[in-house]
């Protein structure tokens, strides 16, 4: 794992990348940051964590990073020690970590909405939705102690997420004081993350239905070797993609009133399906 340091002083503030050794926009984005050794007026902590996994360009070496902040994941594991080392470095601070996704191509955050500092950091990044992880942040980085902020910064492996990597991190630090200037605050939609959206066993797989899109029940969601799949529900998709996992296509999302702007930073569920607004 490297560590380095924008500014003098101890640092309340970091951005971290290469959490998953196939997703480099992060790593792209810390090392812009330091080749451009801003002038900041907080201190930043600069990491780059598995570095193992990013030389052998896979996901993790022995267990999933973001599932491994838990004692379930066996302690020989080296992402499990990589995981106590980097909790041990975020220990109170507020995290911006850079990820990249199959499922979407404009970034989006993926963090606790009920949090004041999601609450406050995500409307000001450019983003289009905010995912509420509030039950899905077991094992993950989300159970270190600090806050953290979450995005996914596009496609995976392509040169517009390593650009919006580096936007986002600086709307992050400009945000949080650590640099100059001003951000603008946005109204994003908030989606919650249902049950999962099962996938059959297939050689080849497509999706129909679009990310944060409302699906009427019936609708044709995805395809298994051809055959399709209906929804058996009204709902808006969350992390769907052909291959982004195993066993499931994605989420069942509901969605939400919106954060930031004349909304507010309190979000509650409204019904799944559109208003005629």
């Amino acid at each position: 794992m490297r560590v380095e340091q924008l500014g003098d002083g101890d640092p309340e503030l970091a951005v971290v990348g290469g959490v998953h050794g196939d997703e480099p926009c992060g790593v792209r984005a810390v090392e812009r940051l330091l080749d451009d050794d801003p002038d900041v007026e907080r201190p930043v902590k600069c990491i780059v964590v598995n570095e193992k996994a990013l030389e052998r360009g896979v996901r993790y070496v022995d267990a999933d990073l973001n599932r491994s902040f838990t004692p379930d994941t066996p302690a020989d594991a080296h992402e499990r020690r990589l995981a106590q080392k980097l909790a041990a470095e975020l220990q109170g601070m507020t995290v911006f970590s850079i990820h990249s996704t199959q499922s979407h191509a404009d970034p989006f955050a993926v963090s606790d909405g009920r949090a004041e500092h999601v609450q406050r950091i995500v409307p000001r990044l450019s983003v289009v939705a905010l995912v509420d992880t509030q039950d899905f942040g077991e094992g993950r980085i989300f159970a270190t102690d600090a806050d953290i902020v979450e995005v996914e910064a596009g496609l995976q492996g392509s040169e517009t997420a390593a650009e919006n990597a580096y936007t986002l991190a600086r709307e992050f630090l400009t945000a949080e004081g650590a640099l100059p200037g001003d951000t603008v605050e946005r109204e994003l939609p908030v989606f919650t993350m249902g049950d999962p959206i099962p996938k059959p066993a297939a050689e080849e797989y497509e999706v129909f239905a679009e990310n944060f899109e409302f699906v009427e029940s019936g609708d044709p969601i995805a395809a298994a070797d051809g055959e399709v799949i209906r929804a058996d529900r009204d709902f808006y998709p969350v992390l769907l993609s052909p291959y982004g996992y195993a066993n499931q296509f994605g989420y069942h999302g509901q969605k939400q009133r919106s954060l930031g702007q004349s909304s507010g930073a309190n979000s509650t569920s409204v019904n799944s399906r559109p208003s005629a607004q």
